[in-house]
């Protein structure tokens, strides 16, 4: 395989989550995570993916804290893959990506499912991003601007 460049100290936050997650076979193995895919075999069943492709893209996550290993759970000889609180912090950006290809899609009537409320069986409500005071925003609405040193020394702490 060959070696990306990482991101990882990059200034960017954004750069700096593509080098945990940023490939798609990492975030599918999240989203099947997600749906309570746990054993190495059904992860490779269920996205039809090399063995030594999920082997390394396994290992990755587990040492980006994103999964970890547990001995499983029916008592056998395997290890089970367990999505950490950073993993499941994976979930709104999942919903976000899903959501943007149904809005966008050119084909969107092959999307074979929708994201329903459990409870309630109702499709869930597009993502947004509000300001503290409830406005909602868009990218006219947002800027950048540099983290104060205070807050750079807490950040660091």
């Amino acid at each position: 395989m060959v070696k990306r460049t990482s991101f990882e100290g990059d200034a960017c936050p954004i750069a700096r989550s593509l080098d945990a997650i940023g490939d798609w076979w990492s975030m599918l193995i999240i989203r099947e995570a997600l749906f309570g895919v746990r054993r190495f075999g059904e992860f490779q069943k269920r996205l039809g993916l090399a063995k030594n492709i999920l082997t390394v893209r396994l290992r990755a996550l587990v040492d980006q804290g994103i999964l970890k290993t547990a001995p499983a759970s029916d008592g056998s000889a395997y290890q089970e893959y367990l999505l950490t609180p950073k993993g499941r912090g994976v979930f709104p950006i999942l919903v976000a990506l899903r959501q943007w290809s149904e809005e966008f899609d050119e084909h969107p009537h092959e999307i074979a499912t929708i994201l329903v409320d459990r409870e309630q069986g109702k499709p869930v409500r597009k993502l947004e991003l509000h300001a503290q005071d409830g406005r909602l925003l868009s990218a006219d609405d947002i800027a950048l601007k540099p983290r104060t040193a205070k807050a750079r020394t807490r950040a660091t702490a």
